[in-house]
């Protein structure tokens, strides 16, 4: 099987910086981490290679730094990997992501899977890999948590939020990862220094091919107005005295609020 999992270098949660100029998150120099879902989804395609054979490629967009999510995707068992890095990608919403991902792949010439995580734990919208299987005109499985491949044909298990979904679709499919799929493996430390020696291709948008006036900022319809951090005010007060006097109190400050 070629399959191709697309992958994402987010920032650390601690650690998140917001451009105030562009309303964009400032990856340089921020301590990132590869995005936990997509481990899922390194992991499901080495398990489907080791099963089926064939050829895992990791694919991932983002500045000179994301080489290291890249190599994490290679210690963890995958083949190749590509990183597309331009400045005319930066700042695309999830519209213009998917198209580039999507020009990459094409590139990359046929495959039979491609798997994403469910979503990025920095823009958490999940819109990413159904908008890829859209571009790229193929059926999708979201949200993962189980695959078969035989005969030419895929049988995923779907986690919704009540019940379990199973559905079958032909190849090439898409599919997006959710947490419960697997238990991403730990490289071994040989693992690690030999992700370190492998090369990875570096694509730029003019390599792919891609409508530069579908890309980054300029290819984007979504419009970020403002971007702040939520604050919560609460008010509290200590009641004091007798214990009786205070249930009093409590009771009648309840009934004020019609909680009781």
């Amino acid at each position: 099987m070629n399959i191709i999992v697309c992958i994402k270098q987010v920032p650390d949660t601690t650690e998140v910086r917001v451009d105030p100029v562009k309303k964009t998150l400032i990856r340089e120099g921020v301590p990132s981490i590869m995005n936990p879902f997509d481990e899922n989804a390194v992991e499901a395609a080495v398990q489907l290679r080791e099963a089926h054979g064939g050829k895992v490629t990791v694919l991932t967009m983002g500045p000179p730094q994301a080489e290291e999510a890249l190599r994490e995707a290679l210690a963890m068992g995958a083949d190749e990997a590509i990183l597309l890095t331009d400045r005319a990608l930066a700042g695309g919403d999830t519209w213009a992501t998917a198209y580039v991902l999507s020009c990459a792949i094409r590139k990359l010439g046929e495959f039979d899977m491609v798997i994403c995580g469910k979503q990025a734990f920095d823009g958490d919208t999940g819109q990413v890999g159904p908008g890829l299987a859209e571009n790229l005109g193929i059926p999708q499985a979201t949200y993962a948590i189980d695959v078969s491949v035989e005969e030419g044909k895929c049988r995923v298990k779907r986690l919704l939020e009540d019940r379990f979904e199973v559905v079958e679709t032909t190849l090439p499919v898409l599919l997006t990862a959710v947490k419960q799929m697997n238990e991403p493996r730990r490289p071994s430390l040989r693992a690690v220094l030999a992700s370190k020696k492998k090369p990875i291709q570096t694509w730029n948008a003019e390599d792919i091919e891609a409508d530069l006036t579908m890309c980054g900022l300029d290819g984007s319809p979504t419009n970020v107005v403002e971007v702040f951090a939520p604050v919560h005010e609460r008010q509290a007060e200590i009641l004091e005295g007798e214990l009786e006097d205070v249930v009093g109190a409590l009771v009648a400050k309840l009934r004020e609020q019609h909680i009781v």
